[in-house]
């Protein structure tokens, strides 16, 4: 799907704890994340804790929005 979208000319980043995954199918933008039931945070830490790290992680994928890229590229979080 990221693939179709990216040919129609809007960028596109995948969030993705498997980044391989995203990877081999083609996302051309990945921001790693957490884990699977919790991609964005973990709830076994504050609330504040939790906002902190989904703010960081979305703010790392909208700036991977307005970098352009040549090739497939995995943004350090």
């Amino acid at each position: 799907m990221v693939k179709e979208v990216e040919r129609a000319g809007i960028p596109i980043v995948q969030m993705a704890n498997l980044v391989l995954v995203a990877k081999n199918t083609g996302a051309n933008r990945i921001v790693p994340t957490i884990s699977i039931p919790h991609p964005l945070g973990d709830p076994n830490t504050s609330k504040e804790e939790q906002w902190k790290v989904r703010h960081h992680r979305v703010g790392i994928a909208l700036q991977g929005l307005t970098t352009d890229i040549q090739e497939q590229t995995v943004f350090a979080v």
